[in-house]
């Protein structure tokens, strides 16, 4: 498996202040990380346009601020991280797009309000959602379990889209996970996001053969019904 480092080519968005972003090839967590620092940092002090930034990183797992130990339960499987985020163990790799979206708060998109997180959570389900839809594929909230589940045909709830945010004197950073056609196997290691009793999916597993591109491509499409 190659690493590509994460240089990225830049598309601006339909409004002035944000700009998109696709990184090629496996960007590292580390790289991302900090890199979503320094960006959170300059759009706070006006230094920069807000960033919605895709990628996908080699496999991992990561730790949310609620991340419990004993749900870690592979832990030489993979590499592991500490995340800021909010949430639990997840799982990243090939396969599943991340947006990592960085918005000023402070400012208002679309239909939420300013300062409102718990809004921006919810525009990121809707997101989610209408690019799911392009796909035929329904995804659902569910109380108590953030993210974005479908009903499978036997009638069991999988997980096919993850959330986990953290702000920043009101700039958003870290974002989304949606499996287009990760290993699903690789899920094993850890309990994601807490939850047990059911089980994660990918387009793919359900039968859509979507490329990246073609997911990427439904990604901007609803960015801008949603946010601005």
């Amino acid at each position: 498996m190659s690493f590509v480092p994460a240089t990225s080519r830049q598309t601006p968005l339909q409004t002035p202040l944000q700009t998109w972003e696709v990184s090629p090839g496996l960007t590292l967590y580390d790289d991302a990380v900090t890199r979503m620092q320094e960006r959170a940092a300059a759009i706070h002090a006006g230094e920069a346009d807000e960033l919605v930034w895709l990628v996908q990183h080699p496999p991992l797992y990561t730790a949310g601020t609620s991340a419990k130990p004993e749900d870690l339960q592979e832990p030489d499987r993979f590499p592991t991280f500490k995340s800021s985020r909010g949430g639990q163990w997840t799982y990243h790799g090939p396969g599943q797009r991340i947006a990592y979206v960085m918005l000023d708060l402070t400012r208002k998109h679309g239909s939420f309000p300013q300062r409102d997180v718990h809004c921006f959570v919810r525009a990121l389900e809707r997101w989610m959602i209408a690019t799911l839809a392009d796909f035929g594929v329904k995804g659902e909230i569910r109380a108590g379990r953030v993210g974005i589940w479908v009903v499978l045909a036997d009638g069991t709830e999988a997980k096919i889209g993850a959330i986990g945010v953290r702000v920043t004197r009101w700039v958003t950073w870290h974002g989304l996970a949606l499996n287009v056609e990760p290993d699903l196997s690789h899920f094993g290691g850890i309990v994601p996001c807490g939850i047990a009793e059911h089980g994660v999916t990918s387009l793919r597993a359900l039968g859509v053969e979507a490329s990246m591109d073609e997911v990427d491509a439904a990604l901007k499409r609803h960015w801008g019904q949603i946010f601005e």
